[in-house]
């Protein structure tokens, strides 16, 4: 895929050729000036006229005349040089991308040093070259009939890297490949039908990436999580003729078995909302609601690809939500597998009860950190829209290292609070310990509150992803549908993990 040649050659052909460029009033300089001097200050002309812009996005096609040996410049726009920085990068570079599979090339090479600025050097560039062209390249395939016509693909990019070492720009490329990979993979699960991704195939998923990254693997049946008492789960689980799954996928970075994190994704195939049964247009879209079990899958993919020294338990329930005869209802009182005792008033705040099972089922294999993934409430929707993240936590500490890891990975988050009276609402109960649904107001912060009942004293972050799990429109790094948000940030999370005093 990425071949790195350290001196910049104008005399190999190539189909294209990426360069960066700023809006600046300077001379070029580095590789530019190189190339406005082939072509007899001709870029230094254009740039003027406006016939190739700096803008931020812009992106330019400028053929070659044959002045160097690659056939056509794509030129693309950075902005104001003080502006830059990682994620302005790849959104520039995804559209840049995106351009070229348009054009339908299938082979291309990239001036690295014009993205180059004191804010993103060398190693950090490369990155976002693999990142950027596995996101913006994705394409879900779908289940159309398949043309026989050939898809033409680009396959080989050429990274010219004067002046930096080509062992870090090589290693670097990898690593930005790896997470735009494991992204996609979360992506494309989100986007299969339920009928197509049962509770059974996304455990067959977990086995082929255990197989694949020698990660140790443990898929709980229906008799076994109920010798376990996940009545939590068990209950989401009754209405359907689908067998529920406990995921467990683990991945020993250290010699001990110690400063464990726990990563817990909400694994619900298709949510109808039980007899709280969501509306006609509510119900479309609900195959994503397995969107945090995506994430944590994504995320664990690319722990197997870049095998960071860290110990790491992913736990993922996985079951859909139905309605039947069997199925679970308002008022029915539950027990968890922790044994705190639930009443139900709402059949639709089902990801709550699973995750409350899965939280108690990561602390049992030593889980002493957790994060939390979930499409969970249509709350933090109306409290943040469709680009921003809702978090919330009882460990501050730990949530600075989920938001710095979210802040490099350009997946925004927004700490929501958490108060004793929050709890409270959830512990109102005249018949269990805690109640699933106190009401509607503050939706999205009496969810989290719930699975924190279950984290306990352990430090644990909350993600509900339910803005932010799918989109509607395609965008600069991806098309619309998943977006495999939060697994990136949970990667990130886990490379750059510190353990930190309880």
């Amino acid at each position: 895929m990425f071949t790195v040649i350290n001196e910049i050659d104008f005399s190999t052909a190539h189909e294209g050729m990426i360069i960066g460029l700023f809006d600046k009033p300077e001379k070029f300089s580095g590789s530019l000036a190189k190339l406005d001097e082939l072509f007899g200050g001709q870029l230094t002309e254009l740039v003027k006229a406006g016939d190739v812009s700096a803008k931020y996005k812009k992106i330019s096609k400028v053929h070659s005349f044959g002045k160097i040996a690659a056939k056509r410049i794509w030129f693309v726009g950075l902005g104001k040089e003080k502006e830059f920085n990682f994620e302005k990068l790849n959104e520039a570079l995804g559209k840049a991308f995106k351009a070229l599979k348009a054009s339908k090339l299938q082979e291309t090479a990239i001036l690295l040093d014009t993205f180059m600025t004191e804010s993103v050097d060398g190693i950090e560039a490369a990155h976002a070259v693999g990142e950027a062209f596995s996101l913006a390249t994705y394409q879900f395939q779908g289940y159309k009939q398949k043309s026989n016509e050939p898809e033409k693909k680009l396959e080989k990019i050429t990274v010219y890297s004067e002046g930096v070492d080509k062992e870090d720009i090589q290693a670097s490329l990898t690593v930005g490949l790896a997470f735009g990979n494991g992204t996609n993979s979360a992506r494309t699960l989100v986007n299969i039908p339920g009928n197509l991704l049962t509770a059974t195939d996304m455990a067959d998923y977990a086995l082929k990436l255990a197989s694949k990254y020698d990660f140790e693997v443990e898929v709980l049946d229906k008799e076994e999580i109920e010798k376990l008492g996940m009545g939590a789960f068990l209950a989401v689980n009754q209405g359907s003729t689908e067998p529920p799954k406990m995921i467990v996928l683990k991945y020993q970075g250290k010699e001990q078995w110690e400063n464990v994190i726990g990563l817990v994704g909400k694994g619900i195939t298709f949510d109808t909302g039980g007899y709280s049964i969501k509306t006609k247009a509510g119900i479309v879209g609900m195959k994503s609601d397995m969107g945090g079990a995506a994430a944590v899958f994504g995320a664990m993919e690319i722990i197997g690809e870049l095998k960071p020294e860290q110990n790491v338990v992913a736990v993922i329930p996985s079951t859909d939500n139905m309605i039947s005869g069997n199925a679970f209802k308002p008022d029915d009182v539950i027990t968890s597998m922790s044994g705190k005792t639930i009443e139900v008033l709402n059949t639709d705040a089902e990801g709550r009860l699973v995750l409350a099972d899965a939280v108690t089922y990561a602390k049992h294999h030593g889980a002493e950190y957790l994060v939390d993934v979930a499409t969970l409430t249509g709350g933090v929707i109306t409290a943040l829209g469709l680009h921003t993240t809702g978090a919330m936590t009882n460990h501050e500490t730990l949530y600075e290292q989920v938001l710095e890891a979210s802040m490099e990975a350009g997946e925004p988050v927004w700490q929501l609070p958490l108060f004793e009276k929050d709890k409270e609402r959830v512990r109102n109960s005249k018949v269990a310990d805690l109640n699933n649904s106190p009401g509607s107001e503050g939706h999205a912060i009496v969810a989290g509150a719930f699975i924190g009942e279950f984290a306990e004293g352990t430090p644990w972050v909350h993600l509900d992803i339910a803005g932010t799990s799918t989109t509607s429109k395609e965008h600069d790094l991806g098309p619309a549908g998943g977006t495999g948000v939060m697994t990136r940030t949970l990667a990130l999370f886990v490379e750059r993990f510190e353990p930190i005093g309880k």
